[in-house]
């Protein structure tokens, strides 16, 4: 484990590995850098790149200094770039994925390039006051200490049967500790895709939606698209929100190294 501090003094937590060009890292909501699908994914991006895995505030070794706002997760995101030499590339998923729009927005030439896994924005105004009353409920939940109730009540609401809770079992007791971290990613959920300000993004930009993730997701990417200058838009075939990540690095090593060859590596 590695530490860094953000501007406002909170501890960042992270891990590095790999060989190759800086990638920070974003994860969605509930995770952390020593979750185990978090592991597996750094661990297969490090085949191409030196991967940047950090926990967002509030999880895992990372402090939680409050009041939250987006702007200090944004700091924290410019704190890892720094950490990694002052330029990097950004990988987001989901909740994560707003966020890295966000920092490319706020930090100039500090991102190198931008790539965007099911950014879990609100499509439309109807799907945007249905989420804010879903966060209502979890919030309630929260209160009362419900953690497992709450995070349960979040995966079903993405999209997630709980018959696919089973590959979460190993880390669920450390995912129920951060359910209070749900109300951070709500709040970035409970927003419109940008696209006023994202059409002034000058970063290349690579977006990538799972064909079998949420019609809300695919709907999104497709503004995503059409506000940001030049920005791809790529289909992970038979991915869902959660994406083999075998599938992902070659789209992320065709966008972000296009003239590098890289080998061990395999697209299903």
């Amino acid at each position: 484990m590695k530490t860094t501090y953000s501007k406002d003094g909170t501890k960042l937590a992270y891990n590095v590995t790999g060989k190759g060009p800086a990638l920070i890292f974003i994860t969605g909501a509930t995770c952390y850098r020593q979750f185990k699908p978090v592991l597996y994914d750094a661990s297969v991006f490090s085949t191409a790149f030196t991967v940047y895995s950090y926990d967002r505030r509030g999880r895992g070794d990372s402090g939680n200094t409050l009041p939250y706002a987006v702007e200090r997760e944004i700091e924290d995101i410019e704190a890892m770039i720094d950490a990694a030499g002052g330029q990097a590339y950004l990988y987001g998923h989901s909740s994560g994925a707003i966020l890295a729009l966000s920092a490319a927005l706020a930090l100039g030439d500090k991102v190198s390039k931008l790539v965007m896994y099911d950014a879990a924005y609100s499509p439309d105004e109807v799907y945007k006051e249905e989420f804010a009353g879903f966060s209502q409920g979890l919030y309630q939940l929260l209160e009362e200490g419900k953690n497992q109730e709450a995070i349960t009540s979040f995966l079903e609401g993405i999209g997630i049967p709980q018959e696919a809770f089973a590959e979460f079992y190993p880390d669920w007791q450390t995912m129920v500790d951060l359910a209070p971290t749900l109300a951070y990613d709500t709040t970035l959920a409970c927003t419109l895709v940008p696209a006023a300000a994202a059409a002034t993004l000058t970063t290349p930009t690579q977006i990538i939606v799972g064909e079998k993730s949420p019609a809300s997701m695919a709907v999104v990417a497709q503004q995503l698209k059409a506000a940001i200058p030049h920005a791809v838009c790529t289909v992970a075939k038979g991915q869902d929100h959660m994406a083999a990540p075998e599938v992902v690095l070659p789209v992320l090593t065709a966008f972000l190294q296009p003239q590098t060859e890289h080998h061990g590596t395999k697209n299903n």
